[in-house]
């Protein structure tokens, strides 16, 4: 989830003129983040050889 204060400070790194399009894609990408950094902290990863395995599913 996304905060005020997270949003605002993503402005500040934005150019003076953007898109709309530009500011949605920038605040997805930092949500993702933010969402990857809390799962790593949760310990919700896979290890390298989980991940060989899932990917290797995808090619069966």
């Amino acid at each position: 989830m996304l905060t005020k204060t997270l949003v605002k400070k993503q402005l500040e790194k934005l150019p003076e003129k953007f898109s709309l399009d530009d500011l949605v894609e920038h605040l997805i990408l930092v949500q993702k983040l933010e969402k990857g950094l809390r799962d790593s902290e949760e310990g919700k990863v896979l290890s390298e050889e989980e991940l060989d395995q899932e990917v290797n599913k995808w090619f069966e």
